[in-house]
């Protein structure tokens, strides 16, 4: 082959990726709506005709709706009231696909039982349709709620007895977006500053948008108390708009910024390094100066102190073991928000939520997260502000 012909061949196979990517999200586009159509209007249930087709015609203009709202919602537009409509319809679509699933492993075992159709395809429907529609409804409360209080005690063995005790609450993935949360926010913060911290994180995915767009929601944030120190860094989410912007505006709510870098706070004579690092994203997001840099945030650090870490992403453990930090904090899972998608997300991150230990030294705290993204659900992975009491070893 000739080095023309190669220089052709290379621009061709590129140009196919796109037509791939199309291929593979259409096939799941059609996955996630055929399944429940096909599990509640047909399955040999022998509706009525009008039933089958005005099912079908709701299951079809969701199909069609669903990624021209996404764009408009989520792309350059970023049209508020388009991305609520593309939010909330994903998050029905996956209640109704994840218990079509299920639905139809009872109908099998409605067909080992000797129930026959149509009785058993309806029964299969009927099921479906009912507990979505109550996952729905319930999952919109808890997803709008004020976060419950969760509560850990982590015992750190190089924590100074002057610092045992200490309370860190633990926001993140608050998400401010399409759906004005302002109130809910104020509530938060209350809910905050009733718990008494000594340190108040944020780690990341303070909006979605920019802070001209989301400034009232977040606004309540400047009203946080905290005895010792109040940080932030950030997540992926302010990747997609103005991570600068948000750095910016969180240091005049009076926060401290922990772009790749440490503070010390002390209380009775013992120390801690309370340090952060940018989301793993922020490499390839071609903004300067923006990346995890672990060796940048602990740059001067007395190696002799714990280290409390604030990174967005679980999975950014690693680095951290590799520091010697003693804790992270991190959030980005939402604990899967929808169940059962934390199935999925435990594919990319090593932990969901909770409490978890890594290498001899370093524990990672890890938040289902203060709000939601998109779709304004969250099933069987509630939301949380979480207590923190550090205890020396």
């Amino acid at each position: 082959m000739s080095a023309g012909e190669a220089v052709q061949a290379a621009p061709a196979r590129r140009s196919l990726r796109p037509v791939a990517i199309g291929a593979v999200l259409s096939a799941i586009l059609v996955l996630l709506f055929g399944v429940p159509w096909w599990s509640l209007t047909l399955a040999h249930a022998r509706w009525p005709g009008p039933v089958v087709a005005v099912g079908t015609v709701v299951f079809a203009a969701a199909l069609v709706a669903f990624p021209v709202l996404m764009y408009l919602g989520h792309g350059r537009r970023g049209w508020d009231r388009a991305a609520v409509a593309g939010d909330t319809i994903l998050g029905v679509i996956w209640v109704l696909f994840s218990w079509a699933v299920l639905g139809n492993v009872l109908r099998v075992a409605l067909a080992v039982g000797g129930v026959a159709d149509p009785v058993r395809s309806r029964v299969v429907a009927a099921g479906i349709a009912g507990v979505s529609v109550l996952l729905v409804a319930w999952g919109y409360v808890e997803a709008m709620r004020v976060p419950r209080v969760r509560r850990a005690a982590v015992t750190i063995p190089r924590l100074g007895a002057g610092l045992h005790g200490l309370r860190v609450v633990l926001l993140t993935d608050t998400h401010y977006g399409p759906i004005d949360r302002a109130r809910w926010s104020a509530s938060v913060v209350a809910a905050v500053n009733r718990l008494d911290a000594d340190i108040v994180c944020h780690t990341g995915d303070i909006a979605d948008g920019t802070v001209a767009r989301r400034r009232e929601q977040a606004a309540p944030l400047g009203d946080v108390r905290a005895r010792l120190a109040r940080a932030y860094v950030t997540g992926n989410h302010e990747y997609f708009g103005e991570a600068e912007g948000w750095l910016d505006h969180m240091r005049a709510l009076g926060w401290e910024p922990l772009h790749n870098r440490h503070i010390v706070v002390e209380r009775d004579g013992s120390r801690l390094v309370l340090a952060g690092v940018d989301d793993a994203t922020a490499a390839s997001s071609g903004r300067p100066g923006h990346r995890a840099d672990h060796t940048a945030a602990l740059a001067g650090a007395d190696p002799d102190l714990p280290v409390l870490l604030l990174a967005h992403q679980p999975k950014q453990i690693g680095a951290a073991v590799a520091a010697g930090v003693d804790l992270q904090l991190s959030g980005h899972t939402h604990g899967g928000q929808i169940w059962p998608f934390h199935l999925l997300v435990r594919t990319d991150q090593p932990a969901v939520q909770g409490l978890s230990r890594h290498g001899e030294r370093t524990q990672l705290y890890t938040s289902r997260g203060t709000g939601f993204w998109g779709p304004p659900l969250r099933v069987f992975a509630p939301s949380e502000i979480t207590l923190i009491t550090l205890l020396a070893g």
